[in-house]
């Protein structure tokens, strides 16, 4: 059997192996470890697996993880999500369908500390969900629009997503952070859009709610004053280059602490709690990225990555349609497959392939990371409706994916915009560093 050979046969024991609920970093790591047996010997394949994990765990742009996380988890135990909630509410709640714009402002903010679209949207459910409900929202309706929202959570920086795909590809976590702003301001912004067009054709999925005076508004600002200081520190930081993201983390979470104590909102078991969910979450996104190193190796020795770019160089066509064929397909795997084993499993092979075509590699990111948060939200595996399911236990799991419909049409229109205008993603990325 040819080499190429071996490594399909490992790519689709793989994707039976995650289908079959194995962990995705450990079943990467057991066919990388296994291929590289086989076909190279035992020795080298102990070698792999004893110091690939080291190498892997010992990189610096890994450290901006545990921070990250831990600065999200810290906002999430406390009362800064609804503040932005609350705030958004008193400024726009009285338009048509107020109430979920505001929750898409919530969760755009919110996003800007947490890089976990699961923890954004359940964050903001337990604040948004009640208000919804007590002034008629449909629950389709709500909840597609929370849903939406917590997936931004992947867009936006601080993005777990960005933070993996850099080192993925050898690309700055900085630079992909700055990429994701404009991108994901967009998205938000469409996200509005759409739930202002369904009530103002359907009123009775968002009643209008009642129109706060200028001194409530005025009065109720500044709640978001210290949430709104640390995304500036944590982005302005990154962007003017005063702060490695790594710094700009343990600086947002030395704020948020501060504050957060100052104020009384952060118990001691909250802090314990969001210590143990930070390990949780770091410990689970170092052994997908370890198990990824492992089974990219095993893809190198088999030639899986050369002999699919020299396929598709043969295919003479143009450079945008094979884009747009990977990006489509993307979506389509993204309706069965969990957004990072779509990332870890094809990026490695397809990214240099379509950087090898012309395409600049910052924008790819975005556009690959809007295509895969797509099936985030769709059915069968949508998981971040499975968590919001989890949380709403009346509603229907087909009523919420029945909500999110429009919205994944609002993401179809977003990744259409920035294939057609690029500037939008490069443009903070050059402006931070030009010639990037």
């Amino acid at each position: 059997m040819s080499l190429v050979a071996w490594g399909v046969v490992g790519v689709c024991v793989l994707l039976i192996l995650i289908f079959l609920k194995m962990p995705i970093g450990f079943a990467m790591a057991f066919i990388g470890f296994t291929g590289v047996a086989l076909i190279k010997g035992f020795d080298p394949a102990l070698s792999l697996i004893a110091n690939e994990p080291y190498a892997e765990a010992s990189d610096y742009v890994l450290s901006v993880i545990p921070l990250f996380v831990f600065m999200g988890y810290l906002a999430a135990h406390t009362r800064l999500s609804a503040d932005a909630f609350y705030v958004l509410n008193k400024w726009i709640g009285h338009l048509p369908g107020g109430l979920a714009m505001g929750t898409v402002g919530a969760c755009t903010i919110f996003a800007a500390i947490c890089g976990d679209p699961i923890s954004t949207a359940a964050t903001i459910t337990s604040v948004s969900m009640p208000e919804m409900r007590k002034f008629g929202y449909k629950d389709q309706f709500s909840l597609g629009a929370i849903a939406a929202g917590g997936n931004l959570g992947f867009l936006i920086p601080p993005s777990l997503v960005f933070i993996v795909y850099a080192v993925l590809t050898n690309q700055s976590v900085g630079i992909l952070f700055m990429a994701g702003i404009m991108p994901g301001l967009l998205l938000s912004a469409l996200f509005m859009l759409t739930i202002y067009t369904i009530a103002k054709i359907n009123p009775r999925m968002a009643p209008t709610g009642p129109k706060a005076n200028w001194m409530e508004r005025i009065k109720a600002s500044p709640k978001i004053f210290w949430l709104l200081v640390v995304i500036l520190l944590v982005l302005g930081g990154i962007y003017t280059g005063i702060f490695t993201p790594t710094e700009a983390g343990a600086v947002g979470s030395f704020v948020i602490i501060a504050v957060t104590v100052g104020t009384k909102q952060l118990t001691w078991g909250g802090f314990k709690d969001t210590l143990g969910d930070t390990a949780v979450m770091t410990g689970r996104v170092f052994i997908l990225v370890i198990g990824a190193m492992t089974f990219n190796r095993f893809l190198v020795v088999t030639g899986i990555p050369m002999a699919l770019t020299s396929f598709i160089a043969a295919l003479e066509v143009p450079a945008i349609v094979t884009l747009i064929i990977i990006l489509v397909a993307y979506i389509l795997i993204g309706f069965i497959m969990d957004i990072m084993a779509i990332l870890i499993v094809a990026i490695p092979i397809l990214h240099p392939l379509l950087v090898g075509l012309g395409f600049d590699p910052v924008w790819l990111t975005v556009l690959t990371v809007i295509t895969v948060l797509i099936g985030n939200i769709s059915p069968p595996v949508g998981i971040v409706v499975f968590a919001l399911s989890g949380m709403v236990k009346d509603v229907p799991l087909f009523t919420i994916f029945r909500g999110v419909f429009p919205f994944i049409g609002a993401m179809v229109v977003c990744l259409i915009i920035l294939m057609i205008f690029p500037q939008i993603t490069v443009w903070l990325p050059n402006m931070m560093m030009p010639g990037f």
